[in-house]
């Protein structure tokens, strides 16, 4: 075969295709963003067009030239990845900007006043004169009060529900009468549980009942189906081979439970118990039903009406005063410190229980 012949082969035995470069999507999402933002000025539109059209210009633009100069399987493959990528942002708008409002609104109303007055008049030390209440301490207090009675109150129900579930009732009626009772309780209204509760101690002690034990036995009916959900995975999660290695040394079934099965599923257990806990804080439809509002303190959880962030934050709304806005926003911002706070021990506490692995 001559050179010449040779230069005319065509290279079909390459492994290697043609690809984008690395930054083909940045260099399609800029002058999208560019050309997006030049029409929005131009025709005088409404920001939020800038980048709904360079959205559309990208997923357009990028699996074109993908398919022009890769192939048809890269084309689509960057054409979902793009749409993957927009319905990630599309979620993500909402909460930035709910996040955003609450720390610019309620920040400046953050306080070492705000968190440890309530809403009664109070001295000023300065001036030694009477000001007027804006504080939400008298909120916080019973919304931990009332919190803390509910988990009191599910911890126990819910984890002892969830180990007869999976160690004692395997294949049995009733154990799946539970199951489906639990899946209805998930999907129960919350302001249902607070007329249980409301009705419940409206028999025992008379119309007008109002505590905040009342507010937490509505709390325990939404956070049952959570704490048996998260306790019973977490469970089934364990190996049969430590049950069956404790039986074969003679160890009886619940020492097996409080020995082997608990401990080891401890960090799941104690992570969907907080997660059930941060779920339930921000109720206002129950509290509101069967345990009313105070704008003073109340630490007696078994007597009186309490108040809680979630309603501190609609009763101050519906006044409609710039303060009372202000109020809110600072109450809502202090709900969102609270359930990251949650979450983050939920996922620590989740780290530090879990079992170890070694080789």
């Amino acid at each position: 075969m001559s050179a010449a012949e040779l230069n005319t082969v065509p290279s079909a035995t390459s492994f290697s295709h043609v690809r984008l470069p690395r930054l083909a999507p940045l260099m399609v999402i800029v002058p999208a963003l560019a050309f997006g933002a030049l029409l929005t000025l131009l025709l005088s539109w409404n920001w939020v067009a800038c980048p709904i059209l360079a959205f559309v210009l990208t997923i357009i633009a990028l699996p074109s030239w993908s398919l022009v100069v890769e192939n048809r399987r890269a084309a689509t493959n960057r054409l979902v990845t793009c749409l993957v990528w927009g319905a990630i942002l599309v979620a993500l708008v909402p909460l930035v900007w709910v996040l955003a409002q609450t720390v610019v609104k309620g920040a400046p109303e953050l306080s070492g006043s705000f968190l440890t007055h309530d809403m009664t008049q109070h001295l000023d030390p300065v001036t030694f004169k009477m000001l007027p209440g804006a504080g939400v301490a008298h909120a916080l207090v019973g919304t931990l009060l009332i919190t803390l009675g509910a988990a009191v109150i599910s911890v126990p129900i819910g984890l002892m529900t969830a180990i007869y579930l999976v160690e004692y009732g395997r294949g049995k009626r009733v154990a799946r009468w539970i199951t489906l009772l639990v899946d209805v309780m998930t999907g129960i209204p919350s302001i249902v549980a607070g007329l249980f509760a409301a009705a419940l101690f409206t028999l025992i002690f008379g119309i007008g009942t109002h505590s905040g034990i009342m507010g937490s036995i509505a709390l325990s009916l939404l956070m049952i189906p959570t704490v048996v959900r998260s306790a019973e995975e977490m469970m089934r999660l364990v190996p049969m081979d430590l049950r069956e290695a404790s039986y074969a040394l003679g160890v009886p079934k619940w020492r097996t439970i409080v020995k082997v099965v608990i401990p080891t599923s401890l960090g799941g257990i104690i992570t969907g118990v907080t997660l059930a806990i941060s779920r339930v804080i921000g109720e206002t439809a129950p509290l509101l039903v069967a345990v009313g509002s105070l704008d003073v303190m109340n630490h007696n959880l078994f007597s009186g009406r309490m108040q809680t962030l979630p309603v501190y934050i609609l009763t101050e709304y519906k006044k409609s005063t710039p303060q009372d806005y202000d109020l809110a926003w600072a109450g809502a911002l202090l709900l969102i410190i609270i359930v990251m706070i949650l979450n983050l021990l939920a996922r620590v506490v989740g780290k530090i229980f879990a079992p170890k692995t070694g080789r």
